[in-house]
């Protein structure tokens, strides 16, 4: 009975399968956030992206935003199917890196941020991680805003709940969320200054202190780190300028982004002023080790000089002739014993005046 159960259910016809599989309704693991904002409020909670687009097409005066946190390229490319995203826009949000930009590929615009960080540290050492730096892309169309994270600096949740708590300039559409995100790292620049200006100070009193610190290995490590840092800050002044002649952006939101702009300029000349102050503390550093290494070589040449006075003495001494004063008599050593040291004498008196020693 149970084989020709078998043989009924193996000749009768099968479901079909579509070719497809069925697109997956749980956000992938490199979406932090999404959520569909109509005139400047956020609708519902959590959504994946393919419905918060779907909702966002319906209202003319809605948008998405969809965060994302180092996606892969599968990822990507499916939200590219659902955003119509070009392809090098894929390519370019895949990989992190990027230097600050601004540019146009079709309805669709792409700002890079660079991100910081101040990474805490009790001292200054040759390997102090001093700023942490990584990069956020922003592809803003029509109706969506789409933010891509690379590095653990510049997380955008925060950003996100202040800019919900702000239904004005929500309600001007996906630009808000470029200017939310512009302002928050400007801070974060000034931030990071202030703490990189506390270092400073510690290291500049450091240098000029009486009991000075052993190497300049943690004043190369800070350059270093203040030449990640400039990366980030400087060339970000020209996107953000061209940021205003953007034909997408809301003029009401043009006196918003002249207020970045200016806080940049701040944060720009601090970093600018940070780098001369940095400068110098080296140069003073490297010609007090100059001066340390000649005050060395002046202690060991005047330490050879005085050395210099017995050995003349003895090798005289120690040659194989017949007739040398005093070498027959028994006042001879000693005499030879005293000039000696009455030459070693002054030659030290001397040179310890001088401060050779």
């Amino acid at each position: 009975m149970f084989g020709w159960r078998k043989l009924i259910e193996g000749l009768a016809p099968r479901p079909h399968r579509s070719a497809a599989p069925r697109p997956r309704r749980h956000n992938p693991d490199a979406v932090v956030d999404c959520g569909a904002y109509f005139a400047g409020a956020r609708r519902g909670g959590l959504q994946h992206y393919t419905e918060a687009a779907r909702q966002a097409r319906r209202h003319r005066d809605g948008f998405v935003w969809l965060g994302l946190h180092e996606p892969d390229l599968a990822t990507m490319r499916s939200i590219a199917e659902v955003f119509d995203l070009h392809e090098l826009l894929v390519e370019q949000s895949v990989e992190g890196g990027h230097r600050p930009a601004l540019e146009t590929i079709g309805e669709v615009t792409r700002l890079v941020f660079r991100t910081a960080r101040y990474v805490e540290h009790e001292e200054l050492t040759a390997t102090s991680e001093v700023v942490d730096t990584g990069d956020v892309t922003v592809l803003v169309g029509p109706w969506f805003v789409i933010t891509v994270r690379h590095g653990a600096a510049g997380a955008l949740w925060h950003v996100r709940q202040d800019l919900e708590k702000r239904p004005t300039v929500l309600g001007l559409g996906p630009w808000s969320v470029v200017y939310a995100i512009g302002s928050r790292m400007v801070d974060e620049y000034l931030a990071v200054a202030a703490a990189v200006e506390r270092d400073l100070e510690r290291l500049e009193e450091e240098t000029f202190a009486t009991e000075r610190t052993p190497g300049i290995s943690h004043c190369y490590q800070l350059k270093r780190e203040m030449v990640e840092f400039k990366r980030a800050v400087l060339p970000l002044q020209e996107p953000l300028a061209d940021l205003l002649d953007v034909a997408g952006a809301p003029p009401g939101l043009r006196p918003y982004f002249v207020d970045v702009q200016g806080r940049l300029a701040r944060a720009v000349d601090r970093v600018a002023g940070f780098d001369d102050l940095l400068n110098s503390i080296l140069q003073a550093r490297l010609a007090q080790v100059s001066m340390d290494q000649n005050n060395d070589m002046r202690m060991i040449a005047a330490w050879a000089a005085i050395a210099a006075v017995p050995t003349v003495i003895a090798g005289i001494y120690g040659m194989n002739f017949a007739h040398i004063p005093g070498l027959n008599s028994p006042y001879g050593f000693p005499a030879v014993i005293l000039v000696i040291l009455v030459v070693v004498g002054g030659v030290y008196w001397r040179l310890k005046k001088a401060g050779w020693l």
